[in-house]
């Protein structure tokens, strides 16, 4: 049983995720809701709960500053939004996802599995921290991020990024200075996180910068030689977008 608390200002959001919740997520408990971030640390004191939905535009400020004042807790977090801002596509790296309104019962599906997924890989992580460095991150100039190890955290500039490779559950990133991290995330959460005006997924197993590539070699999808002189292939239903992407970028 996952237990889960609903902070929204609009009541009929509520209702609405309450009644999907009951038909497409029957192993997650309401145990509280709440309209704003002072009755949202009530019902979080009062309930204990595994799990927040959170829409981030509240009336009396928004989900990002309820998630500082709770950052010491051990809790995931599902955004429910009215806004498809890209920003947020960043933030499903270490929440959980996020929803947009008016909520889709496959998509409120997909988002408790992907949780119940995560909760039997964890190492201890904490997620609101993780989640809350990346979203200071995004507001910040530098804009480093911070990447999940089995041991804890290390964060770095995305700049310094060559390429991501998948291997199963974990992803090897390799940098610049010719080191490798190997994070406790799937590749696909380093899709969302990774800005996509740098960073282009060209194959299943690989991500790379753009801005590091040396040469790319015809063929039915292609290779691409990267600064450090590693090799990675282009699956071919990616070509086509590849090849507009890196030369647009250098127009």
């Amino acid at each position: 049983m996952i237990r889960a608390v609903l902070i929204d200002d609009e009541p009929d959001s509520i209702f609405i995720l309450k009644k999907l919740l009951r038909t497409h997520c029957p192993e997650v408990r309401v145990v509280g809701e709440a309209d704003g971030i002072p009755a949202a640390l009530e019902e979080i004191d009062r309930t204990l709960p595994d799990l927040l939905f959170l829409d981030i535009n509240l009336a009396d400020s928004d989900g990002f500053e309820l998630l500082d004042r709770l950052q010491s807790r051990e809790l995931r977090v599902i955004f429910v939004t009215a806004h498809d801002d890209q920003a947020l596509r960043a933030f499903r790296y270490s929440a959980i996802d996020y929803l947009l309104k008016p909520v889709d019962g496959a998509d409120l599906r997909r988002a408790v599995d992907k949780l119940t997924e995560r909760r039997r890989e964890d190492g201890g992580n904490n997620h609101l921290d993780i989640l809350l460095e990346n979203i200071r991150a995004l507001q910040a100039s530098d804009q480093k991020i911070a990447i999940p190890m089995l041991t804890g955290l290390i964060f770095i500039f995305p700049r310094d990024i060559v390429r991501c490779e998948s291997t199963g559950n974990y992803t090897n990133i390799i940098m610049s200075d010719g080191s490798s991290l190997l994070s406790s995330r799937p590749i696909g959460d380093y899709e969302d996180l990774l800005p996509d005006n740098l960073f282009m997924r060209v194959h299943n197993s690989h991500i790379v910068n753009l801005n590091r590539i040396q040469k790319y070699e015809r063929g039915r999808g292609g290779y691409i030689v990267m600064e450090d002189d590693s090799v990675v292939e282009v699956a071919i239903r990616r070509r086509e977008e590849f090849l507009k992407r890196v030369l647009k970028q250098r127009i």
